[in-house]
């Protein structure tokens, strides 16, 4: 057998097959059925294989979302099957093509890396955001069907988020895991105190429905319905009941006052028929007392403002809805007789009459004397006195204008 050769490998003699590479020459095979050739054609057709999976790799790689430790373990094995092929060809630019591979892999094996990184550190806020929110709602949350729904939708949160590292994920699932049986614990025990609250109620309301029971046939009107109202004050502050108890107890209360007030209302409606005919009688004695005003004579209106209000008083009550009607008539009528009085007693009060004489004339005086400094002013042309003795002029004139009606006064 001749020997043959090849760029890449070669075939001597007696038909061993070499591979030439950038550390030497290395024997990939031996020939023996049939030429040189046909030896180095078989091996060149291993290395177009291995030519082939490089390249499929690399469209892997670079075109679909292959992970980068699947990449790197495909491109091991490749450089393995490479490093050791019992094949002729470029085996060298085989294995820079695949280290080329490893370094694209090695960057989106670190872009990956970044990439996870920053998700963890997302989803770890997000997780301490949940744990916070379910802390708050443990500790302070009292509407208790909103906080249970929010701790549900609180966990499917942090089963959609990104998982961050296991110490951390651990710790604050074991906050969550916490929040949630506080939650849960402090609820059950506002409904246990809720129960005993209830019953309290029930018990306290039971003895006021007894007390409201006991007196509904009383006729002690004012009493009673003191003691009815002090009755529905307990009532509200003594809590509520089990809903079905509340509105049975309720029921009763309602029923025992409804008794009372039905027969007061009616002992009321009775009395004021009679109380409706003194209100017409006290209607005729206004039209004779408004005939006093105005007042003439005093004396004579005062007698018969007296016999007036004696009369009235014997009348006795009236509706209470024309009460203030009624005694507001006769009020004004009082105060016309009132004022009336007065006034005659200030025109005849000779004590008041003097002080007014005196003040009318200590102001005439006094404008006396500012007119002579006023003409005074003038006369210097003294500006600043002029103007102050007509401001003291004017003013004691008005004084002086209300005096005199006030002497006056006395002389009606």
């Amino acid at each position: 057998m001749s020997s043959a050769t090849d760029p890449w490998g070669r075939v001597d003699e007696d038909g061993t097959v070499y591979v030439r590479t950038a550390g030497g020459e290395r024997v990939v095979g031996s020939w023996q059925a049939g030429a040189p050739e046909e030896a180095l054609a078989y091996f060149r057709r291993k290395y177009d294989a291995l030519v082939t999976e490089v390249g499929l790799l690399e469209q892997r790689v670079r075109t679909t979302d292959l992970q980068p430790g699947q990449a790197q373990h495909s491109i091991q094995r490749l450089r393995e099957a490479v490093s050791d092929a019992h094949a002729v060809g470029d085996l060298d630019a085989l294995l820079r093509r695949l280290d080329v591979l490893g370094e694209e892999v090695g960057r989106r094996r670190e872009e990956v890396r970044a990439a996870r990184e920053h998700a963890r550190g997302e989803a770890r806020v997000i997780k301490e955001r949940i744990v916070a929110e379910a802390e708050r709602i443990a500790a302070e949350e009292t509407h208790w069907k909103h906080g249970g729904e929010r701790l549900r939708q609180l966990v499917e949160e942090w089963k959609a988020a990104e998982r961050v590292d296991r110490p951390t994920e651990t710790a604050l699932w074991k906050r969550l895991s916490a929040a949630r049986n506080a939650f849960t614990k402090r609820r059950k025990a506002y409904f246990a105190s809720l129960d005993d609250q209830r019953e309290e109620a029930r018990r306290e309301k039971e003895r006021l429905v007894a007390e409201a029971e006991a007196m509904q046939e009383s006729t002690d009107w004012g009493e009673t319905a003191a003691a009815y109202r002090d009755l529905m004050r307990r009532w509200k502050l003594a809590g509520r009941a089990a809903r079905d108890v509340e509105e049975d107890l309720w029921a009763r209360f309602k029923a025992a006052q409804d008794v009372f007030f039905h027969a007061r209302n009616a002992a009321f409606a009775e009395r004021d028929a009679e109380l409706r005919v003194h209100a017409d009688e006290k209607d005729k004695l206004l039209a004779e007392a408004e005939r006093l005003v105005p007042v003439g004579d005093v004396r004579a209106a005062r007698q018969s403002l007296r016999s007036i209000q004696e009369r009235w008083e014997a009348i006795g009550p009236v509706p209470r809805d024309q009460r203030d009607r009624l005694e507001g008539r006769l009020r004004k009528i009082e105060e016309a007789v009132r004022g009336a009085e007065e006034a005659e007693w200030r025109r005849t009060n000779p004590e008041a009459r003097a002080r007014a004489e005196a003040t009318v004339a200590q102001l005439r005086s006094s404008i006396d004397q500012l007119e002579k400094r006023l003409a005074k002013a003038r006369d210097a042309g003294r500006g600043k006195d002029v103007k102050e003795a007509e401001e003291a002029l004017t003013a004691r004139r008005a004084w002086l204008e209300e005096a005199e009606r006030t002497l006056a006064e006395f002389s009606r």
